[in-house]
């Protein structure tokens, strides 16, 4: 089961001829998972399926196979009757990226629907499908601020600086949605030119955008922008002060330290977190008794960044505490504890790290909704779901130190637990592991690389 494994496609084909619906259109989101190019046939023929959500399915399993032979089915997928399907055909013709659709994205960017438009705007911008409620390019000067939207964060995905010069005029659109895309699109370009205007709109009233352009001014790293930044962190609501501690950490900001001792007792759990994080960038070992005193914390967030800090700052004095965490009643601060325990690998966390291996029977666990004491609003925690991925890095981590056999023993049966599908989906990986714009890992590929040179599953 190397790099050379070829899945075997045949009961998926055979499910999307099920009686039932809900199998079909599951068979049909598993084949696009697979992306594997033998399955657009079937796929095809499942866009005139008689129900709206396998269709629908079907269209995203296209494009996220990206074969050039499916243009014109999903162009035709644009005029079916059921909103579902066409809003997933349009980001597929996205992912074809074919001026050959610039005519039909045309047709349907000056649809009388709003949802129809939203749905090719994606695909327009990418492609170039100018025209459409104004002349606009894939929808940019549409009416409807969603499909302007979308239009721009399709902007977003096109390599170059002339689309962010487009972007960038989209900090003063009248609408707050469209100005928040515009920001997370600059941001994640790291787009210089844009500190000004990005600047201008966090001295603005708007309290929902500030997040956005918080972010966006961490991520290109500006130091002009720290003064404001630091104007942030006090602001009264408390997403804002979490986002400008987090700007101020991504940046390494020299006041970023202080900026997190100075909010660590902070009333919102939030924000407590976020300085916890902060001090993972920018602190060293004297901030050792901060993070333990932060894992004290009555809420989980701060004692999940404090976790994770103590990782990133490769403090392995604190090891022997941080085992004491996966045991934690919240699966974000086990998730936390099993990644620092493997990034500085901690030789005394080899057993509790194989119990956990052997009781992750479910990888694929919802995520968990959890409430906080901030407010109302719920807290969705995926980290259930991610405490099987993270537990085989760990693992793998602690024994590239030398060989193992109980962790070679263990990691193998895990991979024999698992199907061909799950070996081949994306992994779970806690926080520091995700980078944007980055196509995290297989399960597989955890596997192997915690089994170097482990071709066979004999034992070693």
């Amino acid at each position: 089961m190397g790099a050379g494994y070829v899945p075997d496609l045949g009961p998926l084909l055979v499910a999307l001829s099920d009686p039932v619906p809900g199998v079909r259109e599951t068979a049909a989101v598993a084949l696009g998972l697979l992306k594997d190019p033998r399955a657009r046939t079937t796929l095809v023929t499942a866009l005139s399926d008689p129900d709206a959500s396998v269709r629908a399915a079907a269209a995203e399993a296209l494009g996220a196979i990206a074969h050039s032979d499916s243009r014109g089915v999903l162009e035709k997928a644009l005029e079916d009757p059921a909103p579902g399907v066409r809003t997933n055909a349009g980001p597929a013709l996205a992912t074809l990226a074919s001026p050959r659709s610039v005519p039909a994205l045309r047709r349907h960017a000056d649809a009388p629907g709003a949802a129809g438009r939203r749905a090719v705007a994606p695909a327009g911008g990418r492609v170039g499908a100018g025209g459409g409620r104004g002349g606009g390019g894939g929808g940019l000067q549409d009416p409807y601020d969603r499909v302007r939207r979308e239009a721009v964060l399709a902007l977003g995905r096109v390599d170059g600086p002339e689309p962010l010069a487009t972007v960038r005029a989209f900090l003063n659109d009248p609408s707050r949605r469209v100005r928040v895309a515009a920001a997370v699109v600059l941001g994640r370009h790291r787009d210089r030119t844009s500190v000004a205007p990005l600047l201008a709109r966090l001295a603005g009233d708007e309290t929902w955008e500030k997040p956005a352009v918080l972010v966006a001014l961490g991520r290109i790293g500006a130091r002009e922008a720290v003064p404001a930044l630091l104007g942030a962190a006090e602001h009264p609501a408390h997403w804002v002060r979490v986002c400008a501690i987090h700007a101020l950490g991504e940046m390494r900001a020299p006041d970023a330290r202080s900026v997190a001792y100075a909010h660590r007792g902070d009333i919102a759990w939030s924000v407590r977190g976020a300085c916890a994080l902060a001090l993972g960038e920018v602190g060293s070992s004297d901030d050792l008794p901060a993070l333990l005193e932060l894992l004290r914390d009555p809420h989980p967030w701060p004692r999940r960044g404090a976790i994770y800090a103590l990782g990133r700052l490769d403090l392995t004095e604190a090891a022997p505490r941080i085992r004491e965490e996966l045991k934690d009643p919240s699966a974000a601060v086990r998730l936390a504890a099993v990644w620092a325990l493997g990034r500085l690998r901690d030789a005394g966390a080899r057993d509790a790290l194989l119990r956990l291996l052997h009781q992750g029977g479910s990888p694929g666990a919802p995520a968990r909704v959890t409430r906080g004491t901030d407010g109302p609003s719920p807290l969705v925690s995926d980290a259930e779901s991610r405490l099987f991925d993270a537990v085989v890095q760990a693992l793998g981590r602690l024994s590239a130190g030398g060989p193992d056999p109980l962790v070679h023993r263990a990691l193998v049966d895990a991979r024999e637990r698992l199907s061909e599908e799950e070996l081949d989906r994306l992994a779970r990986l806690p926080l520091p592991e995700i980078e944007v714009d980055r196509t995290p890992p297989t399960v597989r590929f955890l596997l192997e690389t915690a089994l170097p040179g482990s071709g066979e599953d004999d034992e070693p």
